[in-house]
């Protein structure tokens, strides 16, 4: 199956786990255990919420423990969370103020999520592999995300 065709059905099944459902909580566990269980090579995913306006905190995920909490503009969530854009990380050993929650990740991408033109939250996904995601996987990532933005 090619990645397009992946992610399209990703978005497929995200949107019968969501749908009517208007617990973001819910819909946000059952993405990430979604996500982690469907993604090759991955060792997180999850969401943080903007808490503040200067801090992120973790929200559902799977996977090993991680960070609580993260300052926006710092790291490669709160870079995401600062400038509203994905970021994609072939190698987060090589992204200046990398936060390591995890020391066995080495590549990154995290997708803003956003409410009310504000960002609201981020996707955060983690593989032990460098260069572990591409543009393909952003594309079909931001329109996961599109996804769940309409059900906030």
């Amino acid at each position: 199956m090619q990645k397009h065709d992946f992610y399209q059905s990703l978005v497929k099944q995200t949107q019968s786990l969501i749908g009517g459902e208007s617990n973001v909580i819910a819909n946000m566990a059952n993405i990430s255990a979604l996500l982690f269980t469907s993604l090759d090579d991955v060792n997180w995913a999850g969401f943080y919420f903007m808490d503040s306006p200067t801090e992120l905190a973790l929200g559902p995920f799977q996977g090993n423990p991680a960070c609580i909490r993260i300052p926006v503009g710092k790291g490669v969530c709160g870079t995401a969370a600062a400038t509203g854009q994905t970021q994609l990380i072939e190698d987060v050993h090589a992204f200046d103020g990398h936060i390591a929650c995890d020391a066995a990740s080495n590549s990154e991408v995290v997708v803003p999520i956003m409410k009310a033109g504000k960002v609201f939250a981020v996707l955060d996904i983690d593989s032990p592999s460098i260069s572990r995601f591409d543009t393909d996987d952003q594309a079909g990532l931001e329109a996961l995300v599109k996804c769940l933005e309409a059900s906030l």
